[in-house]
């Protein structure tokens, strides 16, 4: 492991995150597509939280229900004794994410904070069941990974929002920008608005700042073989075993 490296990132290699434990089979950031996950060999799962109207935090992407689940409303208007009666695929309950870190305890989790009511429940946790080597958060707003930061220092691993990978990008391009110091990893789209985001300056610019550099999500083969040309340290995938094949035949499963 690098010197001062945070260890959440303390892997062999290439780090393959099973995106909400595997996205592509319906039953998304469910304990359900976690254990499959886990079955298939991985150890980095990627979520997002959010809270319901009583404070408990639920590993769930949408702020409603009703995309993927027989429910309806937005989570933050309801009671944990409602949403726990929704059913993901109409057959698989949302788990807390209290429950996911109680049932892997080997797992690292990447998680995505999606709205600003779930940070102090989600540090609290972290805090509470001693966490912090497992758990990487992140979030589109910048503001709002900074204050998680602040709230638990630098034992937290948290990774760059919006703002912090403009920055990154545009230093690639030898533009001066500020960047938030204390973040271990910057994570990236592929591509954002049509403008290639993951190439090798940003790969190059994040090294150089001695920050890993995560892509998501990733799902063609082809698209994982190049960004690990590139260099890349972890990549997010809805197909699981379609990473695991890629990583495997360049002997960079681990």
């Amino acid at each position: 492991m690098t010197p001062g490296r945070h260890p959440y990132l303390d892997h062999p290699s290439t780090i393959p995150f099973a995106h909400r434990g595997g996205a592509a089979d319906g039953v998304e950031n469910t304990a359900a597509a976690f254990r499959r996950a886990a079955d298939a060999g991985y150890r980095y799962f990627e979520t997002d939280v959010h809270t319901t109207s009583d404070g408990r935090l639920v590993a769930f992407h949408d702020s409603t229900l009703d995309r993927v689940t027989d429910a309806a409303g937005r989570i933050s208007a309801l009671p944990w004794s409602e949403v726990r009666r929704a059913r993901v695929a109409g057959r698989e309950p949302l788990p807390l994410f209290e429950e996911l870190l109680e049932e892997f305890p080997d797992a690292r989790w990447n998680v995505d904070i999606k709205a600003e009511p779930a940070l102090v429940p989600l540090v609290g946790l972290i805090r509470r069941t001693g966490a912090w080597d497992r758990v990487c958060v992140g979030s589109f707003s910048e503001s709002r990974v900074a204050r998680a930061h602040r709230l638990a220092g630098p034992r937290l691993a948290t990774s760059y929002g919006m703002r912090g990978v403009l920055g990154l990008r545009l230093r690639a391009y030898g533009i001066p920008a500020a960047l938030r110091a204390g973040a271990v990893c910057a994570q990236v789209p592929e591509s954002r608005f049509g403008i290639r985001v993951a190439d090798r300056g940003l790969v190059r610019t994040a090294h150089a700042r001695g920050l890993q550099v995560h892509v998501w999500t990733v799902n063609d083969p082809g698209r994982m073989a190049a960004l690990l040309n590139l260099g890349v340290d972890g990549i997010m995938t809805d197909h699981i075993e379609t990473l695991r094949t890629v990583l495997s035949e360049r002997g960079a499963w681990a």
